[in-house]
C-alpha cells in the first residue's frame, strides 16, 4: 500500500455515517486516527440522520463514506446532497439496508466487512455442530438435574462427532468459512448450491447433493443461504420432516428461510434438534412454544461480530479505505451483480 497522500486539499474528504452507538462500539480512538492519515475526515458527530442542514453541509463535500449499523438508505434524495461520493465502505457485512439501487446507478464504489464477519458467524457453527454431535448441552442439563455419574457404557452410539455427516445450504461467503473450519475434522460434508457446480464443489472437498439428499443424509444442516424472495421459505416441512431422527438444525442466516410451524413441530415432537441463532419475527413472542422446547437451542443473533471481534470489522473497513484512497481499489468489492447472493 503506498503511503498517505499528503496535505489537506490533496486528500478524499471522508465521513461517517451510522448510529452514534455502532460508532462508539465498532470505532476506537485508533481507527480515527488512522483513517485521518488517509483523508480529510468530516469532525464528529457522526451522521445518523442524512437529511439534517448539517449532514447535508457535510455530504456536500464528501468523496468517501464510511458506515455502519445505522445509517440512513443512501437514496436519490441523499445522493443528489453528494454529488462528489464515489465509494462507501462499510464497517459491516450486509449492505443491503442502505445502499440502493441509485448508488450502483451512479456508479459509487461498494465495499463490506462480510469477509471479517463470516468468521465469528462459522466458529459459532463449528461450535454448534461438534457440541450437538456429542449432545453437550443435553448431558449438561441433565447432570446438573441428576448429580450423579452418568454410565458410559450405555452412551448411544448416535451420540459423537466420529465419521458424522454434515449438510451446508449455500456455499456463502459465510458457508465457505464453515467449510474452511470443518477440513480438520472426521465428517462428511455435503453441499446444496444451486450457483456451484461439481467442479467447484470437489475443489472445495464437498459432496455437491440436492436439497432432499442433503436433509435426509445430514446428522446436522447449517442453514447459510441469504434471504431472497426465492429463498423465504425455502426449507419447508417436506425438507424438515425429511431429517433423520436425532438431525440437528442449525440456523445463523435468517428465520424467515426456515419454515418456522413446521420446525416447531418437529422439534416439540422431538423427531429432531435445533439451534436458532435467528428466528421469525428475531425475537419469539413471550409464550412462542420454542421458548420452552428442550430440543431446542434459541441464541439472540450473536453468531456475528461481537466485543473484541469488531476490532476485525474496523480493521478490514480501515484497510479498505486506505486502499481506496490511495488509488489501488478495493480488495473485498461488493458489485452490485453479487448483491443477491451476499447475506
Amino acid at each position: 500500500m503506498t503511503e498517505p497522500p499528503a496535505g489537506p486539499g490533496s486528500r478524499p474528504r471522508a465521513a461517517l455515517a451510522m448510529s452514534p452507538d455502532a460508532a462508539a462500539a465498532v470505532l476506537g480512538p485508533e481507527f480515527l486516527t488512522t483513517l485521518a492519515q488517509w483523508c480529510d475526515l468530516a469532525p464528529p458527530p457522526v451522521l445518523d440522520d442524512l437529511t439534517t442542514p448539517r449532514a447535508r453541509t457535510v455530504l456536500a463535500d464528501v468523496d468517501l463514506l464510511v458506515t455502519g449499523w445505522g445509517c440512513p438508505p443512501l437514496d436519490p434524495d441523499v445522493l443528489r446532497s453528494a454529488p462528489r461520493l464515489r465509494a462507501v465502505v462499510h464497517t459491516a457485512g450486509s449492505v443491503r439496508g442502505h445502499v440502493t439501487d441509485a448508488c450502483w446507478e451512479r456508479g459509487i464504489e461498494v465495499s463490506s466487512a462480510a469477509a471479517a464477519n463470516a468468521l465469528p458467524v462459522a466458529e459459532y457453527t463449528l461450535a454448534m455442530i461438534l457440541l450437538t454431535g456429542k449432545r453437550v448441552l443435553e448431558t449438561a442439563r441433565d447432570h446438573r438435574a441428576s448429580r450423579t455419574a452418568p454410565d458410559w457404557l450405555c452412551t448411544p452410539r448416535t451420540v459423537g462427532n466420529h465419521h458424522r455427516t454434515v449438510g451446508i445450504l449455500s456455499a456463502s461467503l459465510i458457508g465457505r468459512r464453515v467449510i474452511d473450519l470443518l477440513r480438520p475434522h472426521d465428517f462428511e460434508v455435503l453441499l446444496h448450491d444451486p450457483y456451484v457446480g461439481a467442479g467447484e464443489a470437489r475443489e472445495l472437498g464437498v459432496q455437491h447433493v440436492g436439497p432432499t439428499e442433503l436433509f435426509r443424509r445430514g446428522d446436522t444442516v447449517s442453514v447459510h443461504t441469504p434471504l431472497l424472495p426465492e429463498t423465504r421459505g425455502l426449507v419447508g416441512r417436506d425438507l424438515i420432516d425429511s431429517m433423520r431422527p436425532d438431525a440437528v438444525l442449525i440456523n445463523t442466516a435468517r428465520g424467515a428461510i426456515i419454515d418456522q410451524d413446521a420446525l416447531t413441530e418437529a422439534v416439540l415432537a422431538g423427531r429432531i434438534r435445533a439451534v436458532l441463532d435467528v428466528t421469525d419475527p428475531e425475537v419469539l413472542p413471550p409464550d412462542h412454544p420454542l421458548w420452552e422446547c428442550d430440543n431446542v437451542l434459541l441464541t439472540p443473533h450473536l453468531a456475528g461480530s461481537q466485543g473484541n471481534e469488531w476490532r476485525r470489522l474496523a480493521g478490514l473497513a480501515l484497510s479498505e479505505a486506505a486502499r481506496w484512497c490511495s488509488g489501488e481499489g478495493f480488495l473485498h468489492p461488493v458489485p452490485r451483480e453479487r448483491l443477491a447472493f451476499l447475506a
